[in-house]
């Protein structure tokens, strides 16, 4: 990188000074600012990119290990079937591999689970509720005007 210190800067301020002018050195100074800014931004998109692209390829090559990994068990298990197979077919239970599994297996019936899903359980109990003064229902709007209202209006 470009070694560039203090005493360098003030250099090149000074030469830019006498060069443009007092007058136009802000613009100049702002206009040059936004330009390394957006040089900053589009060096750092690229370097971005790269590295995108760089897990781009390490994620393909380890698709690809992992699909080859997963037809060499694919093949061993065809193999092996073919090989249990074969053995079957010499007992001579071949019949009895035809017949469904499901046929031997009985599920259980559908059972209602009896919960009222309108009705919240608590662990508390009624009579402790009733006791201490909590409410268990809810009261309408209307039903609280009248139960809460003052007695002069009545």
């Amino acid at each position: 990188m470009i070694d560039i210190g203090i005493s360098k800067m003030a250099l090149i301020g000074a030469v830019a000074l006498v060069v443009i002018g007092p007058e136009k050195l802000p613009r100049v100074a702002r206009t040059v600012g936004t330009l390394l800014g957006k040089a900053q931004r589009y060096v750092s998109d690229v370097k971005a990119e790269v590295n995108r692209s760089m897990d781009l390829d390490e994620l393909k090559k380890m698709k690809e290990t992992v699909e080859g990994a997963a037809r060499d068990v694919n093949n061993s298990i065809q193999t092996h079937a073919s090989d249990f197979e074969n053995q079957w077919k010499d007992t001579g239970n071949a019949e009895s591999l035809a017949a469904p599994v499901d046929a031997y297996v009985s599920y259980p019936s559908y059972k209602h689970p009896k919960k009222n899903w309108r009705l919240k359980q608590g662990a508390t109990p009624q009579w402790y509720k009733a006791r201490s003064g909590v409410r268990t229902k809810a009261l309408s709007g209307a039903a609280r005007v009248a139960r809460y209202r003052p007695a002069k209006f009545n």
